[in-house]
């Protein structure tokens, strides 16, 4: 996708996904949004009340409305039989993540995206947020040595506080609850600060009686001898995201908004407050004005469906 000042025309396939609202904002800004389709009528109209938008009554008319790109916000069930159909369109193509549900889907979705030569876009954003890219600076410097630990905690209150619409819980349409969800951000930061983990095992918690487990944690092993953790959920407030980085020279963390806090044997153990990096455009900016930076394309979301795919797996629900 080249970079043009020019408006592209997108619609939107599906709107199941959370995150529909705020992608449908940055359309409506940055592009020229033709409109939408959704399987489930109700929540068509609805959305398209909402946002003042045509409604697309099958996929055919998605296909033929002139978009160029279309943004993926359907179940994640639906995502390969959807992003394969648009790739055969040829339509560029912004995807919530996760990509699909097995590696055999991915697998299909990166052969259909590559050989139809479409652009693609996935929202890995958490890559692109100036705590994150400060840390992968500070860690690609080489100044706190081996790593050795990483960590990653990202919840939200979406279950106890009950704003989550209902078919989020829906395991045939989602595939599993918090750690699919919410947990993927840890995911990939774990494949991008240390890359593909060697092992996995995770635990898997309902708080709430739901088909999908709200509360998780996925514990990752390298060869070397590192260790990732990534704990996620849907019932925790006032929990802020934080990302630890522990290596034999060194320790790195932020928590929240606050500062990115480095402590090395070169700063004498002293606790320095580091410099952020700029922010860089997310995923779904990126893929309405063009501007597409590395590391949200069809790869990187295939890694992070063999990664979530092992990490359930290997569970305790998996290993019983």
């Amino acid at each position: 996708m080249a970079k043009t000042s020019e408006k592209m025309k997108v619609a939107f396939c599906g709107v199941w996904h959370v995150h529909a609202y705020e992608y449908c904002l940055a359309a409506k800004e940055h592009a020229d949004v033709v409109g939408v389709y959704e399987r489930d009528a109700e929540r068509r109209a609805a959305f398209c009340a909402q946002h003042s938008l045509a409604e697309f009554k099958t996929f055919e008319e998605l296909l033929e409305s002139g978009a160029k790109g279309v943004i993926v916000c359907s179940s994640t069930a639906d995502h390969t039989e959807d992003i394969i159909r648009l790739a055969e369109a040829k339509k560029d193509i912004f995807t919530e993540k996760v990509l699909a549900l097995t590696v055999e889907e991915a697998m299909r979705i990166k052969s259909a995206v590559e050989e139809n030569g479409v652009g693609f876009v996935i929202s890995l954003f958490q890559k692109y947020d100036s705590r994150p890219l400060t840390v992968k600076k500070i860690l690609d410097s080489g100044e706190l040595g081996k790593i050795n630990y990483f960590r990653f905690r990202n919840c939200h209150n979406g279950s106890c506080n009950h704003w989550l619409p209902p078919h989020f819980y829906k395991k045939d349409e989602c595939g599993g609850g918090a750690l699919i969800d919410l947990g993927a951000h840890g995911m990939y930061l774990t494949d991008w600060l240390l890359g593909m983990p060697d092992s996995f095992a995770s635990t898997l918690g309902y708080c709430y009686p739901t088909q999908v487990e709200d509360n998780a944690v996925c514990v990752m092993g390298y060869e070397n001898g590192a260790a990732a953790v990534n704990e996620t959920s849907f019932v925790s407030n006032c929990c802020p995201a934080t990302l630890e980085l522990g290596g034999e020279a060194g320790y790195v963390y932020y928590k929240g908004k606050g500062p990115v806090i480095k402590s090395t044997v070169a700063t004498d153990y002293t606790p320095v407050e580091e410099e952020l990096c700029e922010a860089q455009p997310r995923p779904i900016i990126q893929f309405l004005t063009g501007d597409i930076r590395p590391g949200c394309g069809i790869d990187e979301a295939v890694r992070l469906t063999k990664m979530m795919c092992e990490a359930y797996k290997n569970s305790d629900e998996g290993r019983k």
